[in-house]
């Protein structure tokens, strides 16, 4: 096996898979959001710039 067999072997599963797992990776960033639990965090997230140190006590 010489090292440019290795190589193309290396750059051709990258292509591929590396293709896919990017694709994968990048739709379950899109959809988390939309996930049935996360609106209760999303409203948290949203309304913690306006809680200041004296709030909740």
């Amino acid at each position: 096996m010489n090292p440019g067999s290795t190589y193309d072997t290396l750059r051709t599963l990258a292509d591929s898979w590396g293709l896919a797992a990017m694709t994968l990776v990048f739709l379950v960033l899109c959809l988390w959001p939309f996930r049935p639990g996360a609106r209760d965090e999303a409203d948290k997230a949203a309304h913690s710039i306006f809680e200041d140190e004296k709030d909740g006590e």
